[in-house]
């Protein structure tokens, strides 16, 4: 049986617990309650049944695939620097100002839209539209934010909606965020043919809707992704020793966009000199945490 939680919060006032009525504590236990079908590798969910998966072929697209060389910035906050001498800018769906993207359009540039696909954001202006019963485990170190059930209709809805938001700004295509929640502690018992499933559900409408669409890390599903996916995004994959694998795009010409990290931007220069020239080739920046516009290529 499931108590409801606002029967729980008065069912432990009265033995003496402190409420679980409250942001985080409360979306968590609503989601473990309502996740109880987990399914075996090579199923999904469907409901409250696990079926088997049927793989299908990628949407067939003409929409932007950069090669292997292709400049680019990567920038999710403040104030949007468009002076760089670069090919692609990757900016936030939401943030990004109407005029800036219009501005980069002038310039020539590709513009690329970040969003979070396999979460839920509480700041975010569609945060209302996420039921509390797709939410699970929160996301480790970043504050207000939870992985999301992608087995779900809705989540698949609200995804689609962003991504007619993307087509609505003029974004050429679109950078989904954190798609690997099947290896994580994600609360959900998502299982990694379910991540499958919804990558290449987020590929294919993508590319209905004209856009170009980049595999964010992921890194363990690259091979059977690779057919789907226009580019890569990975991070930090010579601080983990795993940018070999990288080599699955850029053996097929697709642009491998690369970043690694420092937390003082006086240490750029010098983790440049370390990892510039590493794995296959990779198109790296040196950023901060914060992906500001602090710009480093290893071009």
């Amino acid at each position: 049986m499931i108590v409801p939680i606002r029967e729980l919060d008065r069912l432990q006032t009265r033995i003496g617990i402190m409420p679980l009525f409250n942001p985080g504590v409360t979306l968590l236990l609503w989601a473990l309650a309502c996740s109880s079908t987990t399914c075996p590798e090579g199923q999904v969910r469907s409901g409250d049944e696990c079926v088997d998966y049927q793989e299908g072929e990628p949407e067939p697209s003409d929409a932007w695939s950069p090669t292997p060389g292709t400049s680019w910035q990567w920038q999710l906050t403040g104030t949007i620097d468009i002076s760089l001498p670069v090919d692609m800018y990757d900016i936030d769906l939401f943030d990004t100002d109407q005029s800036v993207i219009d501005r980069l359009h002038d310039e020539g540039k590709t513009v690329i839209c970040y969003f979070s696909a396999g979460s839920f954001e509480d700041w975010r202006e569609d945060a209302a539209d996420f039921p509390q019963s797709t939410l699970g485990s929160p996301l480790d170190d970043w504050e207000g934010e939870w992985w999301v059930d992608i087995t779900s209709d809705t989540i698949r809805e609200i995804m689609a909606s962003r991504l007619d938001m993307a087509v609505s700004r003029s974004c050429d295509g679109v950078e989904p965020d954190n798609v690997d929640a099947w290896a994580n502690d994600n609360g959900l018992g998502i299982n990694a043919t379910e991540q499958l499933d919804f990558n290449r559900f987020l590929a294919d409408q993508a590319h209905s809707r004209g856009l170009s669409v980049g595999l964010k890390n992921d890194l363990d599903q690259l091979v059977d992704l690779a057919d789907w996916f226009d580019w890569a995004l990975n991070e930090s994959c010579v601080e983990y020793d795993e940018c070999d694998i990288l080599s699955v795009f850029t053996d097929q010409q697709k642009a491998a966009f690369h970043v690694e990290y420092v937390d003082d931007w006086a240490d750029a220069p010098s983790l440049a000199e370390q990892v510039c020239g590493l794995g296959p080739t990779l198109d790296t920046l040196i950023k901060t945490w914060d992906l500001g516009s602090e710009f480093l290529s290893c071009e």
